[in-house]
C-alpha cells in the first residue's frame, strides 16, 4: 500500500473527530494543521523493489534481478513483504552471515551453495559492516536477494530441489503440505530470533539416515580435496597369497576409505607392500560386501572397476542419494517395509532403524519395477498365479503356440470368462497376441513350482507388483538380481510374512508350515496395515562410518543428478 492512501486516510479521521461537547459552544482556536505521517524511506525502497518485482514477474514474464542474481521465488518474496508492511528483515550483518553460513553448509546437503546467493549476499555482509546502513536502495535489495535465498535454501531442504513426477511418472508419493502463511510466520520468528541455522535444520528430514548422509559427503568431499584414491591397474584377477606389484596400490586405495586398516606392525618387522595378505584379503572382502560384489576376496573386473570409480563420482553419487531422502524421508517413521531396488535388498524398519534385511530379485532393466508406496494389508500362503497380460503376451504366449503341453506341465489352468477349466490343446494360440488378446485367464495352482513360491505379501496399487517368495532359489547368488517381471521376490518371504503379521502366537514359522503343508491357498488380513516404500538408493550410509554403493541398474542416476545440477524454477 502507497503512503498517499494513508495520508488522506489520516486526514479524513481528523476531520471527523467531535471539536465539543453536547450543547457547548465551539471555543476558537487557531487553525492546526493535520498532523504528518513519517515516511520511511527503506520501506518505501522495499515497496518500489516488490512492485517492480512483481511486474516483471506478472507483465515481462522474466525474473528479477539483484547483483545480477535471479531472484527465483519472486511471487512469494514479494507477498512476504507485502505481509510484513515492507519492514526490513536484514539490516544487521551478524543476521547476513547467519545466513551466508547456513547457505555455505548447503554443500554437505548435496546441493551447491552459489545457486543461493551466497556471493552476492557475502559481499553484501562486508557492505554492512563497513559502512553500518546501506542506502536505501541497495539495502532494499539485499532485502529481496536475502529472503529469497533463505526461502530457496529451506524449500529444497524440505520438498527436494527436482521433482520426482518429472523424472518418472510411476512417482505416487503425496507432496509434502506447504503452508504459506505458517510459513511466513515461521520465517519472521526465525529472523526475529535469530535463530537462522536452525531453522535450517529443522527443515531437513528428521531422520538418522539423513544425518549420516550429510556426514559421509563431508567426508567424500575432504578426500576429493586431496586428490582422492589412486588407481588399480588392469592385469589378471589378484588372489590372496599373490605378490604383485599392483598390490600395493590397491593396499594404498583401500586404506583411503578405511576398508583397510591393518594391525600396528612391531618394530622391526619386514614389510612385504606387494604381497597380497590376510589383512589385505579382510580388507577386500569388506570392499567387496559393501559394494554388492561377491565377497571372494579376489579382485577380478568387476572389483577392480568397483574400485575405480573416481572420489568425484562417488560424491556425485550420494548427492543424488541425499535428494531422494528429500523427496521420502519424511514419512521414514514407526513400522513399515522398504524395499531397495538398486540395493536388491528389503528391510523391516522400527525406530528408524532396519531390524530385518533379506535379499530379494527385481525386475528387468526393461521391465523395471516401480517407486512408490503403498500399505501391506494381506498375505496370502499357497496362492495361485494369474498370468498378468503383459507377461502373457510377451513371454508365455510364444512358449504356448509351440508347445501347448507347457501349461499342463505347469499347472497353469485355462479359465473362460465364466470361470470354466478350457482343454488348452483345444485353443488356437496361433490367433492370439499383442493385438489381440486371449480371452482366457491362465492360473497357476499352488504348489512348490508356482512362480510365486508359497506365500505372497499383498499391497493394492495399479502396477500388480507385490512381494513374494520364489521357487527359484539359486538365483539369490547373483550379485545383480534383475531377473523378474516387476514384481519383488524375497528370498526370506516367510520371516517378512511373519512380521508384518505381528501376531506371533498366531502366525509364527511354525504354524505359517502347517498351514503350507495343507497345499490349500489361505488369506490372512494383517490387524494393522504395514507401509511399504519401494524406493531406489544406490548409496546409502551405514552406522559404522561406511557407505554402501550399488550399480545404477535402472540408468536413473544420470538424470537425476542433471536435474539436481540444473536452475531451478519455481512452479507458477
Amino acid at each position: 500500500m502507497s503512503l498517499r492512501p494513508l495520508s488522506l486516510f489520516a486526514a479524513i479521521v481528523a476531520l471527523a473527530l467531535p471539536a465539543v461537547a453536547l450543547g457547548q459552544a465551539a471555543p476558537v482556536a487557531p487553525a492546526t494543521r493535520p498532523a504528518a505521517v513519517t515516511v520511511d524511506p527503506l520501506a518505501e525502497a522495499i515497496r518500489e523493489r516488490v512492485d517492480h518485482l512483481r511486474y516483471e514477474i506478472e507483465h515481462d514474464h522474466r525474473d528479477h534481478e539483484v547483483q545480477g542474481e535471479r531472484i527465483v521465488l519472486g511471487t512469494t518474496v514479494a507477498r512476504y513483504y507485502e505481509s510484513q508492511q515492507f519492514r526490513a528483515k536484514w539490516r544487521d550483518p551478524a543476521r547476513v552471515g547467519q545466513l551466508v553460513d547456513a547457505l555455505l553448509d548447503l554443500v554437505n546437503d548435496g546441493l551447491n551453495p552459489a545457486n543461493y546467493h551466497v556471493d552476492a549476499l557475502d559481499k553484501y555482509r562486508a557492505d554492512l559492516r563497513r559502512v553500518k546502513a546501506l542506502p536505501p536502495d541497495e539495502q532494499a535489495g539485499l532485502e529481496v536477494l536475502a529472503t529469497d535465498a533463505m526461502m530457496l535454501g529451506l524449500y529444497h531442504l524440505y520438498l527436494g530441489k527436482v521433482d520426482p513426477e518429472k523424472l518418472s511418472s510411476q512417482w505416487n508419493f503425496s507432496s509434502k503440505p506447504v503452508d504459506m502463511e505458517r510459513g511466513f510466520e515461521a520465517l519472521t520468528r526465525a529472523l526475529d530470533s535469530g535463530q537462522i541455522r536452525e531453522t535450517f535444520q529443522r527443515a531437513r528430514p528428521q531422520h538418522v539416515w539423513y544425518q549420516r548422509g550429510r556426514e559421509r559427503l563431508k567426508e567424500y568431499r575432504a578426500l576429493a580435496a586431496v586428490g582422492g584414491w589412486p588407481t588399480v591397474p588392469e592385469g589378471p584377477t589378484l588372489k590372496p597369497g599373490m605378490t604383485d606389484p599392483r598390490v600395493a596400490t590397491m593396499r594404498a586405495r583401500l586404506r583411503v576409505t578405511k576398508d583397510y586398516a591393518p594391525a600396528t606392525a612391531p618394530p622391526g618387522a619386514p614389510v612385504q607392500d606387494d604381497l597380497y595378505d590376510a589383512e589385505l584379503e579382510a580388507a577386500v572382502q569388506r570392499f567387496q560386501e559393501r559394494h554388492g560384489l561377491t565377497a571372494d576376496a579376489a579382485v577380478g573386473p568387476a572389483t577392480r572397476a568397483a574400485m575405480n570409480v573416481s572420489v568425484e563420482d562417488r560424491i556425485d553419487q550420494m548427492r543424488v542419494n541425499l535428494e531422494r531422502a528429500r523427496w521420502v524421508m519424511h514419512e521414514v517413521k514407526g513400522d513399515l517395509v522398504l524395499v531397495n531396488v538398486a540395493g536388491f535388498e528389503v528391510a523391516y524398519f522400527r525406530d528408524d532403524e532396519p531390524v530385518w534385511t533379506s535379499k530379494v530379485i527385481v525386475g528387468r532393466p526393461y521391465r523395471e519395477t516401480p517407486i512408490f508406496k503403498s500399505l501391506i494389508t494381506y498375505v496370502v500362503f499357497n496362492p495361485t498365479w494369474t498370468i498378468p497380460p503383459t507377461i502373457l503376451v510377451k513371454d508365455k504366449l510364444p512358449v504356448i503356440k509351440r508347445d501347448p503341453g507347457y501349461l499342463k506341465r505347469n499347472n497353469i489352468r485355462v479359465i473362460d470368462s465364466r470361470g470354466r477349466e478350457v482343454d488348452p490343446y483345444s485353443v488356437n494360440w496361433s490367433q492370439y497376441g499383442a493385438g489381440r488378446m486371449p480371452p482366457y485367464q491362465l492360473r497357476q495352482d499352488p504348489g512348490e513350482d508356482n512362480a510365486l513360491g508359497l506365500v505372497k505379501i499383498m499391497f493394492p496399487n495399479k502396477h500388480m507388483v507385490y512381494l513374494h517368495d520364489t521357487p527359484a532359489k539359486s538365483l539369490f547368488e547373483k550379485d545383480e538380481r534383475t531377473f523378474s517381471s516387476g514384481c519383488i521376490r524375497v528370498e526370506k518371504a516367510f520371516e517378512l510374512a511373519e512380521l508384518v503379521l505381528n501376531d506371533p502366537a498366531q502366525w509364527n514359522q511354525q504354524t505359517m508350515a502347517e498351514v503350507v503343508a495343507t497345499k490349500k491357498m489361505q488369506t490372512v488380513n494383517l490387524g494393522r496395515p504395514v507401509p511399504v516404500l519401494i524406493l531406489y538408493w544406490t548409496a546409502q550410509p551405514r552406522p559404522d562410518g561406511q557407505v554402501i554403493f550399488r550399480n545404477d541398474v535402472y540408468g536413473r542416476d544420470k538424470p537425476t543428478l542433471a536435474a539436481l545440477n540444473a536452475p531451478f524454477t519455481a512452479p507458477r
